[in-house]
């Protein structure tokens, strides 16, 4: 980005060094601040600044056991990767691909977005959305402008965030397919949910679950609390919620105009997303107690 800066842009070498250190170090850690008011508008279609942020947003995010991991069975024709980085990798891989293509459908013709854009610059702009969209908070793209369509899908990247052990917020990637699995085995009738000819642990399921509800019970609390204190759009608030939960910092722009109650609010969303949700997981983690006894089993109907 350095060089991009000083080469393509004539910038003098010592303010290109800094443009280029600041944004490296902000997308790998999934910060997603800028030097410039319009984050990374500016550049929307040159990919020698976009495509590097978008691997350094995807490196941070996928956690440092997946790097860990990646590093050690680097030299392998077969790598015996984990369920854990087999999840997050592929996971990452379908979310980002993904989000994509749903963004370039519902953005390619809006005239506030990707409409007036050349084709490679709209493709290259809605990959860069959806990465960023996974609680990195760059936006190259007027996020105040987007489709209802492609609020929505925000909803669901920033709330699921990036890997596990990274630095990505949001209730995590190997969480929210974990689920997925538990969900797809109940369909199938298998009594163990099982992925790549291993039966994952129960404890890991319920945690999974946990950590999903508390994380939409949070959301929905903050949702009561605020509404009340604004008259702005309800998806507008939702979005706002969910990227301070998530800890992603996109905004569709009515984070000023909210009161300041509303705004303390979203700075506890912000603590809590990235402090108290981690610190949960681990104490859930590492909590797992031993009973000599077990209660007789009961069914409830359950749908």
């Amino acid at each position: 980005m350095t060089l991009r800066f000083g080469l393509g842009y004539g910038m003098p070498w010592t303010e290109a060094l800094w443009h280029g250190l600041f944004h490296s170090v902000s997308a790998f850690n999934n910060a997603g601040f800028s030097t410039w008011s319009d984050s990374v508008m500016r550049y929307v279609g040159d990919a020698y600044v976009l495509v590097p942020l978008m691997l350094a947003i995807v490196i941070g995010g996928l956690g440092f056991p997946v790097l860990q991991e990646l590093m050690v069975e680097r030299g392998q024709r077969k790598p015996k990767w984990s369920m854990h980085a087999v999840l997050t990798i592929w996971g990452s891989i379908a979310l980002i691909l993904g989000g994509a293509l749903i963004i370039f459908v519902t953005e390619m013709d809006n005239p506030k977005t990707l409409g007036p854009m050349a084709w490679a610059t709209k493709g290259l702009a809605a990959m860069f959305t959806s990465v960023s969209a996974r609680t990195a908070g760059f936006n190259a793209v007027d996020i105040g402008g987007l489709t209802n369509e492609s609020l929505a899908l925000h909803f669901a990247l920033m709330f699921i965030g990036g890997g596990s052990a990274g630095t990505a917020g949001g209730i995590k990637v190997t969480t929210f397919f974990v689920l997925v699995l538990v969900v797809w085995s109940e369909i199938r009738g298998n009594p163990d949910v099982e992925f790549r000819g291993r039966r994952m642990a129960e404890p890991v399921q319920r945690q999974a679950l946990t950590v999903v509800a508390l994380g939409s019970a949070t959301i929905t609390l903050a949702m009561l609390l605020i509404l009340p204190m604004t008259t702005l759009p309800y998806e507008k608030v939702l979005f706002e919620v969910i990227s301070a939960f998530a800890t992603v910092g996109l905004s569709t722009g009515i984070t000023a105009e909210l009161a300041p109650g509303a705004q303390f609010i979203l700075i506890a969303l912000m603590f809590i997303g990235r402090v108290g949700v981690v610190t949960l997981a681990v104490a859930i983690a590492t909590n797992q107690s031993r009973r000599n006894y077990r209660y007789p089993e009961e069914k409830p109907i359950v749908g």
